[in-house]
This record gives C-alpha cells, sequence and structure tokens, in this order.
C-alpha cells in the first residue's frame, strides 16, 4: 500500500480547542485522511516540568520553543493553575472530527501521567488509566474506540494485553518499521501494531541546521522511495494544528506529489491481513532528537502459526 496514515496525537486543552479545527480544515483542503487520538481526561501539562532531570530533555525544550507552541497557560497546568478535564470541557470538538468524516480514537486519560509512569506502574493502575479513558471516549462519541496511539510511545506489558482484552483491533503505541504483531512475554497479542516509522518535526527541528523553513525537504527525502510496507507520520494538534500548519501543508503537497495516499490508521489497519503480519518483540530503546527511551519495534521472531493467548 503506498500511503502514509496520519497520526494526530492531541495531548492538550489548547490542541484540542485550536489545533484539531484547524487540522481538519488543511486536511480537507488536501482531501487528505487522518486518526485523531484524543487525551480525554485532566491536562497536567505542566507537571512535565519534572522531566527537566531527564538527558536530553532541555536540549528538546530549546530547540523547539515549548512555551512558544503550547503557550503559558497550558505550561501551569497541574502546579499553579489547576487541570481543566480535557474530556468534559471540549467534547464539542472531539465530536466535530467525527462529524467531519475523521477517525477518532484514544491517546490517553492523563497525559504526563501516563507518559512519565506507566513504565514501572503496577497493571491495576495501568488498567485503570485505560478504562477511564475509554469509558470517557464513549460518553463523549456514543461508541467503544477502535484504535489506541500511546502517549509518548510509553507502554507496559499489561497495556499491550489491555488491547486485547478491550478489543481494540488496532494500536500504534511503538516506533518501527512497518506493521507487526508484538509479542509480550513469549506470547503473541491480537491487537496489530501501526508503529511510527517516520521522525517527528519536533525531534527534527534543530537538528542539523533544520528550522521550519527546511524540515519538510528534509522529509519528502525520506520519503522519496515508497517503503516495503505503508509509512506511518505522527503529529501533533498543538504543533502541526498551529503554528507548524505552514510546515504541515507542504508536506501534504509534497506527499501528494510523490504518489502517496495519506490515510487513516483504520484504513492502513483494514489493507492488512493480521496472519501475514512478523511477530516482534518489543523493547525500550533511544529515538534521535526525543528524550528518553520509547517501546521500539523490536528483533522478528520465527516465522510459526499464531496461536493467540
Amino acid at each position: 500500500m503506498n500511503a502514509i496514515a496520519l497520526k494526530i496525537d492531541v495531548d492538550t486543552l489548547r490542541g484540542t480547542r485550536e489545533g484539531v479545527p484547524q487540522l481538519q480544515s488543511l486536511l480537507l483542503a488536501h482531501q487528505a485522511r487522518a486518526t485523531f487520538l484524543f487525551s480525554l481526561g485532566p491536562d497536567h501539562t505542566g507537571r512535565a516540568v519534572k522531566r527537566v532531570f531527564r538527558k536530553g530533555f532541555l536540549g528538546k525544550v530549546q530547540r523547539t520553543s515549548v512555551l512558544e507552541h503550547y503557550g503559558l497557560k497550558t505550561l501551569l497546568y497541574g502546579t499553579l493553575l489547576p487541570g481543566p478535564d480535557i474530556g468534559l470541557e471540549a467534547a464539542g470538538p472531539m465530536r466535530a472530527t467525527e462529524a467531519a468524516g475523521f477517525e477518532t480514537g484514544i491517546h490517553t486519560w492523563d497525559h504526563v501521567a501516563w507518559q512519565d509512569g506507566v513504565v514501572q506502574a503496577s497493571a491495576a493502575w495501568t488498567e485503570r488509566q485505560m478504562r477511564l479513558a475509554e469509558d470517557r471516549f464513549k460518553a463523549v462519541f456514543g461508541h467503544s474506540a477502535r484504535i489506541h496511539g500511546a502517549a509518548g510511545w510509553q507502554m507496559n506489558d499489561a497495556a499491550f494485553r489491555h488491547l486485547d482484552d478491550a478489543g481494540f483491533e488496532w494500536s500504534s503505541d511503538t516506533r518501527g518499521t512497518g506493521p507487526f504483531i508484538p509479542v509480550i512475554a513469549g506470547r503473541p497479542c491480537r491487537c496489530p501494531q501501526l508503529p511510527t516509522t517516520l521522525p517527528t518535526l519536533d525531534e527534527l527541528i534543530g537538528i542539523g541546521g533544520l528550522d521550519a523553513s527546511n524540515v519538510a525537504g528534509h522529509l519528502l527525502r525520506l520519503t522519496a522511495e515508497p517503503p516495503v510496507s505503508a509509512h506511518v507520520f505522527t503529529l501533533h494538534a498543538e504543533l502541526e494544528g498551529m503554528r507548524l500548519a505552514p510546515v504541515l501543508d507542504t508536506l501534504l503537497s509534497g506527499w501528494r506529489e510523490q504518489g502517496y495516499r495519506l490515510v487513516s490508521l483504520g484504513e492502513l489497519g483494514k489493507s492488512i491481513d493480521p496472519s501475514a503480519l512478523p511477530r516482534c518483540t518489543v523493547l525500550r530503546g533511544a529515538v534521535a532528537g526525543r528524550s528518553g527511551t520509547l517501546a521500539l519495534q523490536g528483533e522478528q521472531l520465527p516465522d510459526s502459526p499464531l496461536h493467540f493467548s
């Protein structure tokens, strides 16, 4: 499938109210499909300040102008200002996304709590966070979510198992090279992973002379030759939906010119036969331009018939 699936992470109240509608207008102008993954609980963006001690975090903040993109008020939520409940305060823009014909799914309940805590969290904490998001999603949209994309590409074994138990059809929680069946603790999951395959704008800007004026050209060079399987590109409502919208506009035009279909995660998933996918481990590792470690597609295991647990 010569396609790029567009995965849109919506992290904040501001991103939901302001970035999401602008992204919809831009995508519709390019006749592009996409999947919007929403944060559905409290906006505690300000609590991310504790990442200052994580290697590479300060450099990323300086490179990507966090204050400029997120705004001072958002950066105080959960510290000096109470964290607003995104799902309650911005249900309208969320529902308008589906009304405009776009696919929706779950990003997280509490973005900062998940991104900073899930790796060390218990199965009980993990399940509670996921169920809170699932219940709120159903309250907002009137139906259950089919697609999940974890905040910060952070997962643990219990989270992968919960995706199966909750009946998710596809998920995009990892970074990798192509769709795969994750094997967790020696057992294959039912829910296929559609990993992010391309670097994100915030990972590229400020590195190697790249800035908003030339980063689109860099990405288009990376996609000049079609991949063995489709690409997945992750963008953010707070970035490409706001100040980096002109970069996205250039990318969408460029990908059309390169012959790509711009699709949702669901469209990509429906084009895949899960029984034909490679089974791969999931490991933790670094990604250039991003602080900390993420869930990565690991080694491919020997071919054998799939027997789901």
